[in-house]
């Protein structure tokens, strides 16, 4: 939805969330939170990922608040299965931590973000408005000191897998691809490749049906993988 400000939501109904978190409290404070808003409305809770599939199918929530660690079902199998989904909503994973191994995964599953379960109301409701807008909310930058936080021993198969993904793109489509990777935005993108901002978006999109991915931040991490991104 290009000319939108990702700090205002979309026009006509309102942003459909559910809160998902073990803790009943968390929940209570998130949907107080979103509730004083009028283009958020929290059309439901759960409690455990287990819950989530019948949460979304009752509720269709346009952005899901996803808590990494619970109980039975942890947040990162429920992303992975939501995003499985024809249509999904954008999720934005919960977490205590800055640099949590299991964030970094939620992201490769297709998260758009992650937000600290202390951050400011008003950084939430913005991360959730411009999640509805299909906006990552998370940086490239963000998401490689969150890499480099976390210790990993399958770099080089990643790589190889990552350098394969991206054998398929054209030439103009990986100068895109790494472009995004780099945190650039579309028009930084069509200043440095002399190309129209509607041009790099038909790029990005065929970017992202190409390599089979949700969103701008796993091409930014598939590109990390690859060692395509500045340090």
């Amino acid at each position: 939805m290009a000319g939108v400000d990702p700090g205002e939501a979309p026009g006509g109904a309102p942003i459909k969330v559910l809160i998902v978190d073990d803790d009943a409290l968390v929940r209570a404070g998130l949907a107080m939170i979103l509730g004083g808003a009028t283009d958020i409305a929290v059309v439901g809770e759960a409690s455990d990922g287990a819950e989530v599939a019948a949460a979304v199918r009752s509720y269709a929530p346009d952005v899901v608040l996803m808590d990494i660690r619970m109980p039975r079902l942890d947040g990162l199998a429920a992303t992975e299965a939501l995003r499985r989904r024809p249509e999904p909503p954008e999720v934005i994973v919960l977490t205590t931590f800055h640099a949590d191994e299991y964030v970094l995964r939620a992201l490769r599953a297709g998260a758009s973000g992650f937000l600290l379960k202390d951050t400011p109301p008003a950084e939430i409701l913005r991360a959730v408005r411009r999640v509805a807008l299909g906006e990552p909310m998370l940086s490239p930058a963000v998401t490689r000191r969150l890499i480099d936080h976390v210790s990993d021993s399958g770099a080089d198969g990643r790589r190889r897998h990552a350098l394969a993904l991206l054998a398929r793109l054209s030439d103009r489509e990986r100068e895109v691809a790494v472009a995004v990777g780099q945190g650039k935005s579309n028009a930084e993108i069509s200043g440095e490749l002399y190309m129209s901002v509607a041009t790099v978006k038909a790029h990005v999109s065929r970017v992202l049906t190409k390599l089979e991915l949700n969103n701008r931040v796993q091409v930014a991490l598939l590109a990390h993988d690859a060692g395509l991104t500045l340090p």
